[in-house]
C-alpha cells in the first residue's frame, strides 16, 4: 500500500458525545472512569460543555439540549442512534476494570477474547454509548501494539 504525502501534521482524536444530562455523564467519565475535567463551559458538573483527558485519551461531552429545550426524558429514536458509535480504550487489566465497574453498578459481561486476538470489556455510558476496553490477548496482536503503541514487549500466555 503506497503511502500518502500530506504536510497536515494531524496529533490525537478527541471525540464528541451528545449527552442528555452533562452532571450524569461527568460523574460517570469522572468518578467510575478516572477521567479529568480538563475544562468545562462554566464551572461546575451542570455545564453545556466539558473536556476530559485521562492518560492520552481525551474526550469532549457536550449537551444534547439548551437547558430551557431539554425534555423530561431522552429521546429513544436519538438514544437508539448512540448504539452506532463505540469508543475503544486501550486496559492492560481487565479483570481489575470489571471488578471496578461492577463496583460502581455498571451493567456489564466478563471480558471475552475477540477473533481477531483483543480481550474486550463492553460497556456502554448513561446516554447509551459503547465502551470497549481492550487488551491484546495473542503474541500477534501483543506484537502489533507494541510496533504501534510503544507498549512493554511480553510474552502472552
Amino acid at each position: 500500500m503506497k503511502e500518502v504525502e500530506t504536510s497536515m501534521d494531524i496529533h490525537g482524536i478527541c471525540p464528541l458525545l451528545q449527552v442528555f444530562d452533562m452532571p450524569t455523564a461527568i460523574r460517570f467519565y469522572r468518578d467510575v472512569l478516572g477521567f479529568t475535567v480538563h475544562a468545562t463551559s462554566q464551572p461546575g458538573d451542570d455545564c453545556n460543555w466539558a473536556w476530559l483527558k485521562l492518560n492520552g485519551a481525551e474526550l469532549m461531552l457536550n449537551t444534547a439540549y439548551e437547558a430551557d429545550q431539554r425534555p423530561p426524558a431522552p429521546d429513544p429514536p436519538r438514544v437508539a442512534a448512540h448504539e452506532d458509535t463505540g469508543l475503544f480504550f486501550g486496559c492492560k487489566d481487565l479483570d481489575a476494570a470489571y471488578q471496578h465497574l461492577r463496583t460502581h453498578g455498571v451493567n456489564l459481561k466478563e471480558p471475552k477474547v475477540a477473533p481477531y486476538g483483543m480481550r474486550q470489556l463492553f460497556f456502554k455510558d448513561p446516554d447509551g454509548y459503547g465502551l470497549c476496553f481492550q487488551w491484546p490477548a495473542t503474541q500477534q496482536t501483543h506484537n502489533q501494539w507494541v510496533a504501534d503503541y510503544g507498549i512493554q514487549p511480553e510474552t502472552v500466555p
